[in-house]
């Protein structure tokens, strides 16, 4: 690292070029404004190099040699010693008149400072805008958080149906951040089911064992569009959205779950009980007509948060296609409210994705107004 280089900061945002140094460990930093801000050596990183600084200091090393040689064979037969000696000598002088201590190679690592609290584990996926005050048409950056004592090796994997491709991968230290990638709004279609994995460890000391995590979340691009998505936090100046992987040692509730094993939790703790009397009806014509709402397929929701409920009412969902899939033909209209839309979101994603055969359309808007969705099994 030298004046002139580029550099990004590795716990905050921003960066700029090197103006200098102070002592051994602190490095100054020229922003974009002018102004100098000191860092630790250790908290920044090189992303661009002054090439030409660089090949000014190698043209002007070199330079000197040539000039040494010339001296020394003019000198020769004034001096009974060697050429060899002789050019040893003038190298001897130039290194030690251009040495730099900024030019040695940056050997220190800061010990890792834990923190009060920090052997519980917490974990982050965090979108920032870059530009807040333009949240219609800004850029995003994604960061791991780790909120924790552990260090965390993870993988960022991104899906389309069934296929999983691995976005990023490696290891964040304690209680830091770290930058995976910038995106724009043409990449968040391709973005909606993301699956973090992660193991936590600490090096040169025993620990306790905290279990593998894997989680998924569902994205909703047109979330992206809203000013309040994006809230004050702990970790970045600016507003961001942020999704918890595990806090204080609880892994995030995952928001794609295996139905039976909801099934099953609800009939065990018995604070939800199934109302399959009233949720299905036929018309005249034949159609089927699936009432989603929560009072609809469910007695009670007490001790449920609104994914417990949104797993059970796609449980649903699920079940009446699957029992009607080998009837073509055959019409099934699924009230889902209008609300925020959430559940519809829901219904058209796994249409799309596992009914591909299907297809689908806003019901009578004169019998059921904007909430519901007809779909043709074809």
């Amino acid at each position: 690292m030298k004046k002139g280089d580029k550099v990004r900061f590795l716990s905050e945002v921003g960066g700029g070029k090197v103006a200098g140094f102070q002592g051994k460990n602190i490095v100054l930093v020229e922003d974009e404004d002018g102004f100098e801000i000191p860092m630790p050596i250790n908290e920044v990183v090189v992303v661009e190099q002054d090439d030409y600084a660089m090949g000014k200091m190698i043209s002007a090393k070199m330079d000197a040699k040539q000039k040494a040689e010339e001296h020394a064979n003019t000198e020769l037969h004034q001096d009974s010693r060697s050429i060899k000696a002789i050019l040893n000598e003038h190298d001897t002088d130039i290194e030690e008149e251009e040495y730099d201590p900024a030019d040695r190679e940056v050997t220190f690592v800061k010990h890792i400072q834990e923190r009060t609290g920090g052997n519980k584990l917490s974990a982050y996926l965090a979108f920032v805008p870059i530009d807040i005050k333009e949240v219609t048409n800004t850029r995003f950056e994604t960061y791991m958080v780790n909120d924790s004592n552990y260090y965390l090796h993870y993988t960022y994997l991104v899906a389309e149906g069934n296929a999983w491709t691995l976005k990023a991968e490696g290891e964040i230290e304690p209680n830091t951040k770290l930058f995976i990638e910038e995106f724009g709004r043409e990449a968040l279609n391709e973005m909606e089911h993301i699956a973090i994995q992660m193991i936590a460890y600490k090096k040169e000391k025993p620990f306790l064992l905290k279990p593998a995590t894997d989680v998924q979340f569902r994205l909703d691009p047109v979330k992206f569009y809203k000013l309040h998505l994006f809230g004050e936090n702990d970790f970045f100046e600016t507003p961001a959205y942020l999704f918890t992987i595990v806090e204080n040692d609880e892994v995030a509730r995952p928001l794609v779950i295996d139905s039976k094993r909801l099934k099953e939790q609800m009939y065990k703790d018995e604070k939800v009980i199934a109302n399959t009397g009233k949720k299905k009806s036929k018309k005249d014509d034949g159609t089927l007509v699936v009432d989603l709402h929560a009072d609809e397929v469910l007695e009670t929701t007490a001790g449920m948060n609104s994914a417990d409920i949104l797993h059970y009412q796609m449980d649903v969902f699920t079940k009446t296609m699957n029992e009607y899939k080998n009837k073509k033909g055959q019409k099934i209209v699924f009230i889902h409210g209008k609300g925020e839309g959430v559940l519809r979101q829901a219904l058209i994603h796994e249409l799309n994705y596992r009914y591909k055969s299907c297809s689908y359309q806003d019901a009578s808007f004169q019998e059921y107004g904007y909430g519901a969705t007809q779909v043709t099994i074809k």
